[in-house]
């Protein structure tokens, strides 16, 4: 369902398509973003099978969220596999021994924070999708 046809349903339907929008578009943005800060060579490492890894997980993001926002049901599936697969690097570089500057002086609990967004999104996607009588 696009925001058009939501709009259609009525309020809620469009509050809920508003905020998928919003939130994925957010997302869509930061990881185009650093996909290209990969590009021009200012990688998160020295480790170029990290910044391959890293680059490959966000263009699938990149690629579910623009499916999730076409209201493609199975792609909160992907969308849930390469996020959680971004915060797996994340542990990665953490716990290994991965050259990264983003790691000092972190918990490991505070990768998790990557999690929040697409949950909001999981939660208006499913209950948008639900028929009311």
């Amino acid at each position: 369902m696009n925001v058009i046809d939501a709009a259609r349903e009525g309020k809620l339907r469009l509050a809920q398509s508003l905020i998928i929008l919003a939130l994925a578009g957010l997302l869509i943005f930061y990881h185009i973003t650093m996909l290209r800060d990969l590009y021009l060579g200012q990688g998160l490492s020295s480790d170029t099978a990290y910044n391959i890894v890293q680059g490959g997980l966000r263009l699938a993001i990149v690629a579910s969220l623009l499916a999730v926002i076409l209201g493609v049901r199975q792609a909160l599936w992907a969308m849930w596999m390469s996020i959680a697969g971004l915060v797996a690097t994340h542990y990665w570089a953490h716990f290994g021994n991965v050259p990264v500057d983003f790691t000092l002086h972190r918990h490991p609990a505070s990768y998790l924070k990557g999690f929040i967004i697409p949950t909001i999104i999981t939660a208006a996607f499913l209950y948008r999708g639900q028929r009311r009588i």
